[in-house]
């Protein structure tokens, strides 16, 4: 499978990205990873491919974050040890090769440079939006343990970190309202604000890229199991794309 594909129609200005959707790792990071499949699965966010489908331009990655991570700038996007993965055991031995390192970063930089030729081309017509869809684990503690603060974990974070708001403020508001009149829990940069994915849109079109980085809170699935809940997934991905108009709409012309 292709370390990633673009998908849908791309005459228009909105796209949904799944950049940690992936699973897949290349033979020699397989070998050479510790890290058992389940917990690698529980750290993934599978099925924000689906949670965005209905955007009529798409991006998925098939490889996993643990190959290389695409929301992290590039010094970052391997993960050498378990402080970068959050305390996780990863590797069969430390450092890991350079040469491998070296074949991770290079599907790094040609993601990029696949995504900047597409974005190009949209960034030409006009201002455009990248919906940027994450999820994130609520139950850490374990499976039958209690969740977490419902206060401190909105259904869905809406990371607008680094959004320019004196241009795209509009769009985040109209957005946050589709939402709210689904009653969906939409907070803002309560956990997460977006990370590399939206710096290098928002740095390279600085005057025409709007991304929203959103993180959806893992009730759509079992997040220890990895077991989906295909309804709930549908429901979230139809919610999603009612915003689409009104988020269009509120583009700066």
């Amino acid at each position: 499978m292709d370390p990633f594909t673009f998908e849908g129609d791309w005459s228009g200005q909105l796209i949904a990205t799944a950049i940690h959707a992936g699973h897949d790792l290349r033979p020699e990071i397989a070998e050479r990873l510790v890290l058992d499949e389940a917990t690698r699965l529980r750290e993934e966010d599978p099925f924000t491919d689906l949670l965005g489908a209905r955007a009529p331009a798409r991006v998925v990655v098939n490889r996993s974050r643990f190959e290389t991570d695409l929301n992290r700038i590039r010094e970052k996007a391997v993960y050498k040890n378990p402080a970068d993965a959050w305390g996780l055991e990863l590797w069969d031995e430390y450092p890991l090769p350079e040469d491998v390192i070296g074949r991770s970063l290079e599907v790094y930089d040609s993601f990029f440079e696949a995504l900047g030729e597409r974005l190009d081309e949209v960034a030409a017509r006009g201002p455009f939006i990248v919906l940027d869809v994450h999820s994130y684990n609520f139950r850490r503690e374990g499976p039958r343990q209690p969740d977490e603060p419902v206060m401190e974990n909105p259904e869905i974070n809406l990371g607008t970190g680094s959004l320019n708001m004196d241009l795209f403020g509009d769009v985040d508001a109209a957005f946050r309202l589709a939402m709210a009149a689904q009653h969906f829990d939409v907070r803002e940069n309560v956990k997460f604000k977006g990370q590399n994915l939206a710096w290098w849109v928002h740095e390279r079109y600085p005057r025409t890229g709007c991304v929203l980085a959103l993180e959806f809170k893992k009730e759509f699935m079992d997040e220890w199991t990895g077991e989906p809940d295909h309804e709930r997934i549908d429901f979230l991905a139809d919610g999603l794309a009612r915003c689409f108009e009104p988020m269009l709409g509120a583009l700066p012309k």
